[in-house]
């Protein structure tokens, strides 16, 4: 029988009145059930939060570097079992699962060296203008107040740790609210955070139904919002809470350009390669993710099989088994929009080359060509295993169609050509360009974050660090500098 999860107020395990069933996405099992909180105790966390926030903010840097350094040590430890806890509550295979928890590991460390170096300040002197004679400025950052971190599924425990570890590192307390599919892992997040000596109200755990949101995103006490999930979801968000202060990560339609200087046959076997498994980790469900492949005309026909080859090559099945490398998406009702796109894009007469079928939960990794502009899987992110394929003439009209987006989060353009990779990086209208590889590359340390609707901010522990505090300027008068 699966016991009961407790979720963590303040520091501290509690239970609610209510539970919720986890179950995998493979077959269907109930893989753990969390206690939900009232709003009573939601309210209780959130008072906690609010009256810490003077204490927490001036803890000394040691103690939060030190409560990071015991989580990533800790996560090391349990990996494998983490890993398989990630694999069951969200479909993800375990070698990805695996390499999750190893990036969580970094972003905790990333802070807790964060913390040991950041505000120490920035001096300037004001007697560069005769009214400023005698003075200088310094300043410091300090908390925007408590943060509500709203944590999406595809990456239960990295994207928990990305809401929660700069937070800490800061001084800012911090209400985290995991996705209903997969709390598991932010829970156990809290499991660990629960083992330092951080003061109690600077973290809670609520795994909140998200019908019950709306309360908790306008509570005035949660000043700042850190929101990773969808477009439609994040910017209403932001309308309903136009005073506070937003950090968006939401969706995008990641384009592979492949240029014609990048024409070997080791050249095209790379890019296959790695569009084949970058159009298919985590089943898609990746916001950089390859969905689309734009390719010069010069190369396309002899990329498109390699691609398809590879594609094909991608081992589908029980993400518990090690030699998978596809796994189901969420849910049956996530893989049944993904059908429904791509059958309609069929139906407007794009070219099927591999795949479009699902078994449940389960979509086989797909590769189409000649996709309508006008269809849905052209315009909208597919978040599934679906490939297509684009071939232009030139780089002018690569750059025009990665931009034909109402997305702009990542591209990546494979080429040699240093002056090419400067003039992708100042034509397309993403968030980051990745040279020589596909969009998917995000190391957790580097500011990530897109343009148009694929977000507001940037995340990356210190990038997100600066989002959740202000500077504030302290002026010392009468000073012979």
């Amino acid at each position: 029988m699966t016991s009961t999860h407790a979720f963590w107020l303040a520091g501290r395990q509690a239970t609610g009145e209510e539970t919720l069933d986890v179950t995998s996405p493979w077959d269907g099992r109930v893989v753990g059930t969390v206690s939900v909180p009232t709003e009573r105790q939601v309210d209780e966390a959130v008072a906690a939060a609010h009256s810490v926030l003077d204490e927490f903010a001036a803890t000394p840097a040691h103690v939060r570097a030190a409560a990071l350094d015991h989580v990533s040590r800790r996560l090391v430890e349990r990996t494998e079992e983490i890993a398989r806890l990630i694999s069951a509550e969200n479909g993800k295979p375990l070698k990805w699962a695996r390499g999750e928890v190893g990036r969580a590991v970094s972003v905790f460390r990333f802070a807790a060296e964060e913390a040991r170096r950041f505000n120490s300040g920035d001096s300037q002197r004001l007697d560069t203008d005769a009214g400023g004679t005698g003075r200088l400025a310094f300043t410091r950052r300090f908390p925007r107040g408590v943060v509500l971190g709203i944590a999406p599924f595809n990456f239960p425990l990295n994207l928990c740790a990305h809401k929660i570890a700069p937070a800490i590192a800061v001084g800012a307390p911090i209400i985290l609210k995991p996705a209903p599919a997969t709390p598991l892992s932010g829970l156990l997040l809290g499991e660990l955070l629960a083992e330092t000596e951080l003061p109690e109200g600077a973290w809670s755990v609520l795994p909140v139904p998200n019908d019950r949101m709306p309360a908790l995103v306008q509570d005035e006490r949660l000043p700042v919002i850190s929101f990773t999930g969808s477009d439609k979801v994040g910017f209403a968000i932001m309308d309903s809470v136009p005073r506070k202060h937003c950090t968006l990560e939401l969706g995008g339609n990641g384009a592979a350009v492949v240029l014609a200087d990048y024409a070997s046959e080791k050249d095209l076997d790379w890019a296959a390669s790695r569009i084949a498994t970058f159009s298919n980790y985590q089943g898609g469900q990746s916001c950089i993710s390859v969905q689309r492949v734009i390719a010069d005309a010069s190369l396309y026909e002899r990329l498109v099989p390699k691609i398809v080859a590879a594609v094909e090559a991608q081992v589908t099945g029980d993400p518990a088994d090690d030699a998978t490398d596809v796994g189901p998406l969420v849910s049956e009702d996530a893989a049944k929009r993904v059908e429904s796109w791509v059958d309609e894009a069929v139906r407007e007469g794009a070219q099927l080359l591999t795949g479009g079928k699902r078994d449940g939960a389960s979509y086989a990794p797909t590769v189409l060509a000649d996709v309508p502009d006008h269809t849905t899987l052209a315009r909208e992110e597919v978040f599934g295993p679906v490939l297509t394929l684009r071939r232009v003439e030139g780089e002018s009209e690569a750059y025009q169609r990665v931009n034909d987006s109402k997305y702009g989060l990542q591209a990546g353009v494979f080429t040699h050509d240093l002056q090419t990779a400067f003039r992708a990086h100042r034509a397309l209208e993403v968030g980051g360009v990745i040279v020589g590889d596909v969009p998917s590359y995000r190391a957790d340390q580097m500011p990530y974050g897109g343009a148009k609707q694929s977000g507001v901010g940037r995340e990356g522990v210190r990038f997100a660090m600066d989002d959740y505090t202000y500077e504030r300027v302290m002026v010392f008068t009468g000073l012979e500098l």
